[in-house]
């Protein structure tokens, strides 16, 4: 237990320690004056020199800040935060997030009227593509 504190105490964790704690204060001010669509797109990295950095997903994001700083600023300052300046950058993750898909069933009422349409239509193209969706339906 002694080496793990002896470890916990190096000068290099220490300040990694107090970057991350400025990092933290920096995004809950930052969602606490973001409106919900940008601070969901962004986060704030730190406060630094009077000056906010954020960092955006996308150009979209970034550009819709920057028209919004202003009223961010203004935001800040009723907070009491000592901020001038917010800077945006863009920093892109390198895996976009996917989509699940949306795996759509037809009713059953629906299956069996497709087979009785794939049945008048025997014998076609039509008829044999209808009869074939009919039957993964079921």
């Amino acid at each position: 237990m002694r080496q793990f504190n002896a470890l916990l105490a190096q000068p290099e964790l220490i300040a990694l320690k107090a970057h991350a704690k400025k990092a933290q204060i920096a995004q809950e001010i930052w969602l606490a004056i973001a409106p919900d669509n940008l601070a969901q797109l962004s986060h704030a990295s730190d406060i630094k020199n009077k000056q906010l950095s954020l960092f955006a997903d996308n150009n979209a994001v970034a550009a819709k800040i920057k028209l919004c700083i202003p009223s961010l600023l203004i935001k800040l300052e009723k907070q009491g935060c000592e901020v001038t300046a917010i800077r945006v950058k863009v920093q892109v993750k390198s895996t976009p997030q996917t989509k699940p898909k949306v795996v759509k069933k037809l009713s059953h009422k629906a299956a069996i009227d497709l087979q009785q349409l794939a049945e008048k239509l025997s014998g076609t193209a039509l008829g044999a593509a209808l009869a074939r969706l009919a039957a993964k339906a079921d």
